[in-house]
């Protein structure tokens, strides 16, 4: 059963409880591609293992549950893989799919209907700013498996339909990085909306402009506008990810009284010499306050 009816932390919760996983960053690392999924599976096998054993060799049944959800029509498919590929804004995605705005918005129109993605718009307001008619809009997946399917299943679905998974494995290994930055920037976001429980959080999402893209906006009950960035890469995050955040808010308008920063991997020593109470640094491991 794929669970597009639940938020990004029931999903990741039920997850997590499912699977009896405790260590966060196997959690965010299988969550990946299995959140939305709702099976058991072995988190002590390797990844590639589990997405061979649950998922290619189950082909023909999940094609036909998937096909069940969106109604299985070619042209909306192609839009999905469009999104789940690239950067999620509207144009870009139907330009993938090769097909014009009007034919795509329709897509998506039905594709909201159905719950299998949503619609997300800029934070401009956050920077005292109107909409912006020639930033497009974003669109993702209700849940991080459905985007998965799109991005490795889908589009290559011939070979894996006849056991053949080398092309699958190619394309994974060099997109799985990039990939998986979009679940974990949902999963900081709910993380900072629980963390900030005495001063709530009313307003959030992400900024984005022609020039620049900033992965968490939210304003608070009292006021104070909190900005963060999130990394899902293998190296340590220095002080010059600040420094690019920091500029990114002054050029969008953001008067920011929180900085957040969450990486996969930690932090270099020069940059946790800054941590105060307007930078905060978070890695996986914080998300254990999403389970409680």
């Amino acid at each position: 059963m794929i669970l597009i009816d639940q938020s990004t932390k029931n999903q990741f919760r039920i997850f997590c409880k499912e699977n009896n996983i405790t260590d966060m960053e196997k959690a965010v690392q299988y969550f990946i591609v299995f959140g939305g999924y709702d099976i058991k599976i072995d988190t002590t096998k390797p990844l590639l293992e589990l997405i061979e054993q649950h998922i290619l060799n189950n082909y023909l049944q999940l094609r036909n549950e998937i096909h069940n959800l969106t109604g299985g029509y070619k042209v909306d498919h192609a839009v999905l893989t469009g999104i789940a590929q690239g950067d999620r804004r509207t144009n870009s995605s139907f330009k993938r799919a090769f097909v014009s705005f009007e034919e795509g918005s329709k897509c998506v129109e039905k594709l909201v209907e159905r719950g299998i993605i949503e619609i997300e718009s800029s934070q401009h307001h956050l920077a005292n700013k109107r909409g912006d008619d020639k930033v497009a809009r974003k669109l993702l997946f209700t849940t991080p498996f459905l985007r998965f399917w799109f991005a490795f299943v889908s589009p290559i679905y011939k070979g894996i339909k006849e056991k053949n998974y080398e092309e699958f494995y190619t394309l994974f290994e060099n997109k799985q990085a990039e990939f998986g930055n979009f679940v974990f920037e949902e999963l900081s976001m709910e993380f900072i909306r629980d963390l900030l429980s005495e001063d709530h959080i009313k307003q959030f999402g992400k900024y984005w402009d022609e020039k620049r893209e900033i992965d968490l906006v939210a304003k608070t009950t009292s006021g104070k506008i909190i900005a963060g960035n999130c990394k899902y890469i293998n190296s340590k995050i220095k002080k010059n990810e600040l420094n690019r955040l920091m500029d990114d808010c002054k050029g969008a308008g953001l008067n920011v009284d929180i900085f957040v920063i969450f990486s996969k991997n930690g932090f270099s020593n020069e940059l946790k010499s800054l941590k105060s109470d307007s930078l905060r640094l978070f890695t996986p491991k914080s998300f254990k306050l999403l389970l409680a």
